[in-house]
């Protein structure tokens, strides 16, 4: 079993989630040197892609102002 590394990401909603809990029955796939974000559904349907930021002072550089929500916050209305 792969370790998904702590991060960050914004969902299509303008929400920061962590990576290891994105909530939605959703998993990331996360590629570290690319700083890519692909979140997939159980069965590994791709259905957002996204940056990846390691920590909150990277989301702060980066002059992202979303919220930080939990994996139990639902996902809002695909864009």
């Amino acid at each position: 079993m792969t370790t998904i590394p702590e991060g960050f990401f914004v969902d299509w909603s303008g929400n920061l989630r962590k990576t290891t809990d994105p909530g939605g029955g959703f998993v990331c796939d996360v590629d570290l040197a690319a700083r890519y974000v692909g979140v997939k559904t159980a069965k590994g349907v791709l259905m957002h892609e996204a940056t990846f930021y390691k920590d909150q002072t990277a989301v702060d550089k980066a002059g992202i102002k979303g919220k930080l929500v939990s994996g139990s916050e639902p996902w809002g209305d695909q864009l």
